[in-house]
């Protein structure tokens, strides 16, 4: 159950990602290059495929330019 629970947050997680890249028009490209990170791992993020590090977080925030407050709250 635990389990379920971690992946359903990873998905909400990664499509309140999404919403807010797409906000902002940045393409995936866009993202992993103002975050310093591979598409591939932005992609993964997004679709709950990967649970992201802290660091990771930090990068997302500061590559869309918000507060890793607004990112995970």
């Amino acid at each position: 159950m635990n389990r379920l629970r971690n992946k359903e947050e990873l998905i909400v997680f990664g499509e309140k990602l999404k919403g807010i890249r797409l906000s902002k028009c940045f393409t995936l490209e866009q993202l992993a290059i103002e975050a310093e990170m591979e598409i591939s791992q932005v992609y993964r993020i997004e679709k709950g495929k990967i649970n992201p590090t802290f660091t990771t977080l930090t990068a997302l925030a500061r590559g869309l330019g918000i507060t890793i407050g607004e990112l995970v709250g």
